[in-house]
């Protein structure tokens, strides 16, 4: 018996002080990319760093956090932001956010509210971090921008993440938001007749992207990595009547230039000519030649009210079928 509790009290000292070095250094790591991020140009502030969580957690919480990359642009503050890992596990973690931050960024300030926003994600067993898998979730999501002053809304948001076997670079990605509410001027500009809900019923999407290289710790410190290869097994849209598909494959150059095909599948989609138009994403003079070509190939589908045709991108410009209709996105990720 004397051997066993002795065993006991040796394994209980000997795991504190597992406990104890690891924290040490998680609080010495965190500090140690902060000072980096400074030297760097970075404006990074904290007030505190507690590590916390004994004896099988390291649970890293900062306190008034406030980070700034001069290079982007981007500015992110909160008055608290955690870190929860497994000391057993400390790869897999748990990123937790408060209900109120604020983003900054070139095209705007942004004050973000929601329930219970919270990330786990599971990463590479290295110094580099690289992503394995990822899934965030929150709740009554509100973004309002200052100026002008907008607010949209989100019920219910999910964003998920899972490196591909096989490719240090391609990620499956999924979305799934219920109950967007758009803000109030983009609504009015979109449909300003009102025949529309406020609220869009799902807006969900299920994709493959390649990159140019992993999500890992130079995701943050140097660039973000750049699409180079988009397989969009669907996405889709429902607002109202409207049910919007979408699903194809494009590629990206190094400009972030798509070259590619999308097919589109669209229910009631003269309705969504005239959002396109009150929108002012396409010009009132085009829609008549729209309306008349779409109008025969619905027809030739055997459903005059359905739509499949394809969204072709090339040359830097979009087709929807054989008709331009104006510049193609450029896909950079600032």
């Amino acid at each position: 018996m004397r051997f066993l509790l002795t065993l006991i009290l040796l394994a209980a000292i000997g795991w504190s002080g597992y406990w104890f070095v690891g924290a040490t250094g998680s609080k010495a790591a965190f500090e140690g990319w902060i000072e980096a991020r400074r030297a760097e140009g970075w404006v990074a502030d904290y007030a505190a760093l507690d590590v916390q969580g004994f004896p099988n957690r390291f649970d890293a919480t900062f306190t008034d956090l406030s980070l700034a990359d001069p290079d982007t642009g981007l500015a992110w503050t909160a008055p608290f932001f955690q870190v929860l890992a497994l000391s057993y596990q400390p790869n897999s973690v748990i990123a937790v956010w408060p209900k109120e931050q604020v983003l900054a960024t070139p095209q705007g300030k942004y004050q973000l509210s929601s329930d219970d926003m919270r990330a786990s994600l599971t990463l590479q067993p290295n110094t580099q971090l690289a992503l394995e898998r990822s899934t965030l979730t929150a709740g009554n999501v509100v973004v309002a921008a200052t100026n002008p002053p907008e607010t949209a809304k989100v019920g219910a948001l999910t964003l998920a993440a899972e490196r591909s076997e096989g490719s240090d670079a391609t990620y499956r990605l999924g979305l799934a938001a219920d109950n967007v509410t758009p803000s109030a001027p983009w609504l009015k500009t979109v449909d300003p007749q009102g025949r529309l809900p406020e609220t869009l019923q799902t807006l969900k999407a299920d994709l493959t992207v390649t990159f140019d290289k992993p999500w890992d710790r130079a995701a943050i410190e140097v660039a973000r990595p750049q699409p180079r290869k988009i397989d969009l097994k669907l996405a889709q849209a429902r607002w109202g009547q409207l049910d919007l598909q979408l699903a194809g494959a494009v590629d990206v150059d190094d400009g972030g230039q798509p070259r590619g095909q999308i097919t589109v599948k669209a229910r009631n989609w003269r309705e969504m000519l005239d959002l396109a138009v009150a929108s002012g994403a396409l010009p009132e003079g085009l829609r008549p030649t729209l309306e008349d070509a779409f109008g025969l190939m619905a027809g030739l589908s055997g459903n005059p009210n359905t739509l499949d045709i394809p969204l072709d991108f090339r040359s830097g410009r979009m087709f929807l079928g054989p008709v331009p209709i104006g510049p193609a996105p450029v896909l950079v990720i600032r």
